[in-house]
C-alpha cells in the first residue's frame, strides 16, 4: 500500500476544478479540513512503539467508546497500522469520550468558512460521517469516511457523494434533497467566491444535474444513475471537483 503522505491527495483534489463554476477564494484541501475537527498531525512521535501501544491501551481503557482493534480498521481502509495509530492519538487527544457530537462538529467547520453560513452543510456532512445514524462520529467513522475521502476509487468516492445527496437515507436522491444540499453549500461559500453568485445558481444547477442524471424521468435518482452519469459526463465530474473541495 502506498504510504505517502495524503497532501498529495488532497493537494490534487483541490487543483482540480471546472472554469464553469465559482472558485472558492480561499481553499483548503480535504486533508487540512479533517486534521483540523481530528487534530493529530501536530502530535509528538513517540519514544518508542512499545511505549505508545501500552499507552493507547492505557487510554482505551477509559474512554466511553472503545474503537475496533488496529487489524481490523487496517483491513477495512488503506491507511497502515502505523498511519491509524497516529490518527487514532490525535483523534483521542480531542475527543477523550471517543466520539464527537454534531455540535463540535459544526462549530470547527464553521471556522473554514467564516464569511458564510456551514451549518447545514456541516449537519448533511456529520450525517454523512455517522453511518450507524446514533448521533455521534466515533473513531471508526471517521477513518472509515477518511480512508474514502483520500484514498478510495472514484466509485467509492461516488458512492460515499451519493450517500451524502440522499438525506432521508432511502437508496433515492430527490431534486429537493439535490437542492438543500447545493444551497448548504452556496449558503456556506458565502462571498468567499470569485465571481460572486447570483441567488439562482443553486436551483439552475440542480436543473441541469437532476435532468441528466434522471434518465428514465421517474423523479428519483438512483445510484446507478447517479454513477454513470458523474462517470460519463466531463461537466459533472469537474463540478465533483468544487464539491470535494468543500468537504
Amino acid at each position: 500500500m502506498d504510504t505517502k503522505r495524503v497532501d498529495t491527495i488532497s493537494g490534487r483534489v483541490d487543483a482540480a476544478s471546472s472554469p464553469d463554476y465559482p472558485q472558492i477564494v480561499h481553499k483548503r484541501g480535504v486533508r487540512a479540513r479533517l486534521m483540523r475537527l481530528f487534530p493529530c498531525s501536530t502530535a509528538k512521535k513517540p519514544s518508542s512503539d512499545n511505549q505508545s501501544n501500552v499507552e493507547d491501551e492505557l487510554e482505551l481503557s477509559t474512554v466511553r467508546h472503545r474503537p475496533e482493534g488496529l487489524e481490523q480498521l487496517e483491513a477495512q481502509t488503506r491507511f497502515s497500522r502505523k498511519e491509524l495509530q497516529i490518527l487514532y492519538r490525535g483523534f483521542k487527544n480531542e475527543c477523550p469520550s471517543g466520539i464527537v457530537n454534531e455540535e463540535t462538529f459544526k462549530e470547527i467547520y464553521a471556522q473554514f468558512f467564516p464569511q458564510g453560513d456551514a451549518s447545514t452543510y456541516a449537519h448533511f456532512l456529520f450525517n454523512a460521517f455517522d453511518t450507524d445514524h446514533n448521533g455521534s462520529v466515533s473513531f471508526e467513522d471517521f477513518v472509515m469516511g477518511l480512508s474514502i475521502l483520500l484514498r478510495g476509487t472514484i466509485q467509492e468516492k461516488l458512492n460515499w457523494a451519493f450517500n451524502l445527496y440522499d438525506i432521508n437515507k432511502d437508496g433515492y436522491i430527490t431534486k429537493e434533497e439535490m437542492l438543500d444540499i447545493m444551497k448548504a453549500i452556496y449558503d456556506m461559500m458565502g462571498k468567499c467566491t470569485y465571481p460572486a453568485l447570483k441567488e439562482e445558481a443553486p436551483r439552475q444547477h440542480v436543473e441541469v444535474f437532476f435532468q441528466k442524471m434522471d434518465k428514465n424521468k421517474d423523479g428519483v435518482v438512483t445510484i446507478d444513475e447517479f454513477i454513470d452519469c458523474c462517470q460519463n459526463d466531463e461537466n459533472i465530474m469537474q463540478s465533483m471537483h468544487l464539491f470535494e473541495n468543500v468537504l
